[in-house]
């Protein structure tokens, strides 16, 4: 029943008008490429009353290049969220018949638990170890209708080598392995999954625009696979929506596909900034897991669930999952060098706050 469905809950959206420093929902703090302007400012605004192309060709042809593989390697959707939904009904629906689980870490994107009740596929959730590590072991030798994960790992932050995510493929070649690459590219020195695509027939890699290239508000997203996966993704998306991302989405989205330099530029500056920021955070006696990702998923020590609101009070978001293990945590978006300095003043502000307090009950016990 519908009614029985946990649906995914976003990050809170501030109200039109209302100035916060918006560090809550993982987006990029900087603009897209120029070349993302220049593209919306030629666009002929009378071809929208025409369908867009339906497998987005020019993007196919961009993504491709980008990630060095043939066309017939890339599927196209309205945002990563979508072809997750359309890659959870295509790889694992009918196979979970047999009753057998989808694997998926215990904390990971909430969204792939929503698509498994939405689907009515049983998942069974691998626990991360104590440092909030995938570990590939815990993958092998269990009986599955398909394994899907985040690497890097959401909102943990923590990525595992792409020789991992093989071995996690060449022990489950009966199930469809899907690595979901929201964040790959603010590892350093970065290798994605996609490289995989060749030896194993069985690795479906979930790519999005919207963290690196700064797009999330066209959502684009899209597979990268053997063309039999692909070929599966096309068919169930032919089935109920033949015209999924819009013209000047695949307009958006080329510019931007295109544009590698300036991809690097951004992803440089951001992962400095993470670098600088979780150095201050640790002098200030916070505890985290080495970030791959775009956040970073920090222990303060003051109480959490305090912190979140005393910022937000202050017009600072950040994340807070009030769940056993991750309430202990915020995940908190790396933001400009600016962004990161106002808010690492309110921490300071709130953990001396804190101490203070904790002193003034000190001093009336003595």
């Amino acid at each position: 029943m519908i009614n029985d469905i946990e649906p995914y809950v976003a990050g809170e959206q501030p109200k039109q008008g209302q100035k916060v420093i918006k560090l809550n929902t993982n987006e990029n703090p900087y603009p897209p490429t120029p070349k993302v302007k220049e593209a919306l400012e030629q666009f002929d605004l009378s071809t929208l009353r025409l369908y867009p192309d339906t497998n987005s060709t020019d993007v196919i042809k961009a993504a491709a290049a980008f990630d060095g593989v043939s066309e017939e390697n890339i599927f196209c959707g309205n945002g990563s969220d979508e072809v997750l939904a359309i890659a959870f009904q295509t790889f694992f629906e009918k196979k979970a018949l047999t009753g057998l689980p989808v694997l998926m870490p215990d904390y990971s994107y909430s969204f792939y638990p929503v698509f498994s009740e939405f689907y009515d596929i049983r998942r069974q959730t691998i626990a991360l170890k104590e440092d909030f590590r995938l570990d590939p072991d815990d993958y092998i030798g269990v009986p599955n209708c398909g394994i899907v994960f985040a690497n890097p790992n959401a909102p943990t932050s923590r990525a595992i080598a792409v020789a991992d995510c093989a071995r996690i493929a060449a022990a489950n070649p009966d199930s469809v392995v899907i690595v979901d690459e929201a964040y790959v590219a603010f590892e350093e020195n970065y290798e994605s999954a996609v490289t995989l695509i060749n030896e194993y027939k069985n690795v479906c890699v979930i790519r999005t625009l919207s963290k690196a290239f700064s797009l999330a508000g066209i959502r684009l997203g899209y597979a990268v696979g053997s063309p039999e996966l692909i070929e599966g993704l096309k068919r169930a998306r032919d089935s109920f929506n033949s015209y999924p991302v819009d013209r000047l989405a695949q307009k958006v989205a080329e510019a931007a596909l295109l544009d590698k330099a300036y991809y690097d530029e951004t992803r440089s500056k951001i992962i400095a900034t993470r670098a600088a920021f979780a150095k201050e955070l640790e002098e200030l006696g916070f505890t985290m897991p080495p970030s791959s990702a775009n956040f970073v998923f920090a222990k303060p020590p003051v109480d959490c669930g305090t912190l979140y609101q005393n910022l937000r009070n202050k017009g600072i978001l950040v994340r807070y999952f009030n769940k056993p293990v991750l309430k202990d945590y915020l995940r908190i978006t790396i933001g400009t060098d600016e962004e990161m300095a106002q808010l690492l003043d309110a921490i300071k502000e709130e953990v001396k706050n804190a101490e203070n307090s904790a002193d003034c009950k000190t001093d009336k016990r003595d």
